[in-house]
């Protein structure tokens, strides 16, 4: 009886946690690299993704975990070309609510000694809201209203580009979901990944574009904490950060993704 309980809690564990997902696979440049197992961590010892250690949801802007879902290392790393594509594959995904947002941080040497600290980070790409308030609310589960209900019905696929002219050099990318399906209880799920860009680009972000992880937001946001549900607040979103940085000088923030 011990036995079948203890199975039983394990089975549960396991549902509850796919439940949530993260990033299982990359393509990058065309090739395709295979993400971190979570559960089944000896499968993937060599892999581009930085090792986390659990799906549970994130909960909070000022946690560590936020940075890279406490994903401290990896072996390995890919490489890449300014304006090439770089795709995130979740295996599954059920929230519909919330922004995709895209990240990358330049490393100052190493990628093993590169923790993603200070104000770095910059975005390459974001998914937020196009409901009209009419007929698409904050609260709908539909892909005319979030970019990430794309993710739920579609092929769980997230495509940007690495910026036009970028400078090379050892990089984390980083993709968030944030889920707010909840009212006033948002989760975070982000994975970071090592890539190298190649090529003689000189193009870098200035401290406009840049922030830090934690740091980018905090837990009293409108864009962050709001009840969802409430169809008399205004049904518009802003996502979270800095603009998106798309090389070169000029500011944009993209919301065609």
């Amino acid at each position: 009886m011990l036995f079948s309980s203890t199975l039983s809690t394990v089975g549960l564990f396991a549902a509850g946690a796919a439940a949530h997902g993260a990033v299982t696979s990359y393509v990058i440049g065309g090739k395709t690299y295979p993400g971190y197992q979570g559960f089944s961590p000896g499968n993937s010892k060599n892999v581009i993704q930085r090792q986390w250690p659990d799906y549970n949801p994130i909960t909070s802007c000022t946690a560590a975990k936020l940075r890279c879902n406490g994903g401290t290392s990896a072996t390995e790393s890919a490489t890449v070309a300014p304006g090439d594509s770089v795709s995130a594959v979740w295996s599954q995904w059920t929230h519909s609510q919330g922004p995709v947002i895209v990240w990358m941080y330049k490393c100052s040497g190493a990628f093993s000694s590169c923790d993603g600290s200070g104000s770095g980070w910059f975005k390459i790409d974001e998914g937020g809201f196009h409901g009209d308030g009419v007929k698409v609310f904050l609260d709908s589960e539909v892909s005319a209203g979030w970019d990430i209900a794309k993710l739920v019905g579609g092929n769980k696929q997230w495509t940007s580009k690495i910026p036009a002219g970028l400078a090379p050099g050892n990089y984390l990318i980083r993709h968030e979901l944030i889920a707010l399906h909840q009212a006033n209880a948002p989760q975070f799920y982000p994975e970071c990944a090592q890539v190298q860009v190649t090529g003689s680009g000189t193009a870098q972000p200035d401290a406009s574009y840049k922030a830090a992880i934690p740091g980018y937001c905090k837990d009293t946001d409108s864009n962050i904490k709001f009840n969802i549900n409430n169809h008399a607040l205004p049904q518009t979103y802003v996502v979270p950060g800095p603009p998106v940085y798309k090389g070169g000088a000029k500011k944009v923030r993209d919301f065609s993704a």
